[in-house]
C-alpha cells in the first residue's frame, strides 16, 4: 500500500496549486523549492513495485500532473529551476514509462507537448533527454502518433527541435539522448506524411561522422538510423540517390 493517504495527497495538491501560484506571480524561486520533497516522495512511490498502482491511481484521479505544469513552463535555467524541471519531468516520465494508452491520452488533452517541447529547448542534458524520452512514449501509442502527424505546425515544432539538439547540441553528443531522438524519428517515419517532410527537416547530422562514430558501437541505434532511411527510401519520400549514399556510409 502507498505511504501517501488521500489525505496526503490533497494537501500534496494545495502546496503545488500555491507555489504554481507563487511562481506565476513572480516570487522567489526559493518559495516553490520546499515541495520538491513531496515531488521526490512521490516518485519513489510510483518507482516502488508495492505502491506503484496505488500512487499511479491517485495521479490519475488527483489530475496532480496539472499542478507540475507551472515548473515545466518555466524558462529560467538556474540551478533551483532546473530542479523542479526535472523532478516534474521525471513524474511525468513515470506514467509514460508503463505505456497505457489512457495515460497518454489524458496527457496530450493536458496539453503536455508544448511543455516537453520547451523543455527540450531550455534545460539541460538530462532535462532535454527526460522530455524526449516523454516524447518518445507518446509517439509509441498510436494516438500519439496521429497527434504530430496530423497537424503539420505540431509536426514541424517537433522536428525542429530535435533537429536543433542533432545539428546543434550543447557540448558533446549525448548517446542516451540521441537515442530517444533517433527512436522519435523512427516511429514518425512510419508515417507517410511525416516521410515527406523530413526532405526539408531531418537534420543534417545524420549523415555526418560525428554521430555516425558516436552510434557505432550500439547495434540498437545502428539499426534504427538505417531503418529510418529505409522507411524514408520505401515510401518514396525521400531522394533514393541520397538514401543510398547515407546507407552506404554506415557501418556494416
Amino acid at each position: 500500500m502507498s505511504n501517501f493517504s488521500f489525505a496526503e495527497w490533497s494537501n500534496l495538491l494545495d502546496q503545488w496549486g500555491a507555489s504554481s501560484s507563487s511562481s506565476n506571480a513572480d516570487h522567489k524561486p526559493e518559495k516553490a523549492i520546499p515541495t520538491t520533497t513531496s515531488v521526490e516522495k512521490l516518485i519513489k512511490e510510483i518507482e516502488n513495485p508495492l505502491t506503484r498502482e496505488h500512487a499511479l491511481f491517485a495521479l490519475s484521479r488527483s489530475n496532480v500532473p496539472y499542478y507540475l505544469y507551472p515548473f515545466l513552463e518555466a524558462k529560467n535555467k538556474e540551478k533551483q529551476y532546473e530542479y523542479l524541471r526535472l523532478t516534474s519531468l521525471g513524474i511525468i516520465g513515470a506514467l509514460v514509462k508503463v505505456d497505457n494508452a489512457e495515460i497518454v491520452h489524458f496527457l496530450l488533452q493536458s496539453e503536455i507537448v508544448p511543455l516537453c517541447l520547451r523543455c527540450m529547448e531550455v534545460g539541460n542534458e538530462l532535462s532535454k533527454t527526460v522530455a524526449t524520452f516523454i516524447i518518445q512514449k507518446i509517439l509509441v501509442q498510436d494516438e500519439g502518433l496521429r497527434y504530430f502527424c496530423s497537424f503539420a505546425e505540431l509536426f514541424f515544432a517537433l522536428t525542429r527541435v530535435m533537429g536543433t539538439m542533432v545539428d546543434k547540441p550543447v557540448g558533446e553528443p549525448s548517446l542516451r539522448l540521441l537515442k530517444h531522438i533517433l527512436h522519435c524519428y523512427v516511429r514518425l517515419s512510419d508515417c507517410p506524411r511525416a516521410c515527406d517532410g523530413f526532405k526539408i527537416s531531418l537534420p543534417s547530422k545524420f549523415r555526418d561522422a560525428t554521430i555516425l562514430n558516436l552510434i557505432r558501437d550500439d547495434p540498437e541505434a545502428l539499426e534504427w538510423l538505417r531503418q529510418l532511411f529505409v522507411n524514408i527510401a520505401t515510401g518514396n519520400r525521400g531522394s533514393p540517390p541520397l538514401i543510398e549514399e547515407t546507407l552506404s556510409i554506415l557501418p556494416s
